[in-house]
């Protein structure tokens, strides 16, 4: 007996809990949390459709699970750690954010890979035009030398971005016009903390690497 085939609105669900850090649009915040409700919600719009409770979606570089959908918003609860550890803790009512449904099981998928779980927010040094583009300048911990090198991958606010230069506590990274128009980081200025997600590749290998020095 054949398997039987996934319909159309069972692959609309079909989704990992990857993502790639294409930013598929913005939402807007409307209700922060608070001490007594850790709950945040985001004006969707029309994405609203494509997600039900339970199901993850990146805020910012963020996964953050639905708990509730309604009328074009998603709320969502907030641990303190995620706060206290991501931008999230420092959003304003009406601020712009970039989302990202996760990455469907058969879709073809651009950027890299993206867990959703953000290792430091760091802030901008600086800010360049070169012309359309910008070069924004970001510092990074000093845990992290090891995940940066030229041409790598990095998530920024979410944003799969290529690595450009790196000195020993900042790095950069070029923004192109269709970039800046369609995710946060047109409203972005200089001493702006944002959420970074080190390559997975990177991390792990760093770890291996770390494993066989102690066993030597």
């Amino acid at each position: 007996m054949f398997p039987r085939t996934t319909t159309k609105k069972e692959k609309r669900f079909l989704r990992s809990t990857m993502f790639t850090g294409i930013i598929e649009s913005m939402g807007v915040v409307e209700a922060l949390p608070e001490a007594t409700d850790k709950m945040l919600t985001i004006a969707v719009g029309d994405l609203s459709r494509e997600l039900h409770r339970g199901m993850s979606l990146a805020v910012n570089g963020c996964c953050l699970t639905v708990c509730e959908i309604g009328e074009g918003k998603l709320k969502f609860f907030v641990l303190e750690e995620t706060l206290r550890a991501t931008t999230l803790g420092e959003l304003k009512k009406g601020e712009e954010v970039n989302l990202e449904l996760p990455l469907r099981m058969e879709a073809r998928w651009g950027g890299h890979f993206v867990t959703g779980h953000v290792d430091c927010k760091q802030p901008i040094e600086s800010i360049k035009d070169l012309g359309q583009e910008k070069e924004f300048w970001i510092s990074y911990p000093a845990f992290a030398r090891g995940f940066l090198v030229p041409k790598g991958s990095i998530a920024v606010d979410g944003i799969s971005l290529t690595v450009g230069k790196i000195t020993a506590e900042s790095f950069c990274v070029w923004i192109t016009p269709f970039t800046l128009a369609h995710t946060n980081l047109k409203s972005k200025r200089v001493g702006d903390r944002v959420n970074l997600e080190f390559d997975l590749l990177a991390k792990y290998t760093a770890r291996i690497l770390q494993g066989k020095k102690e066993d030597d």
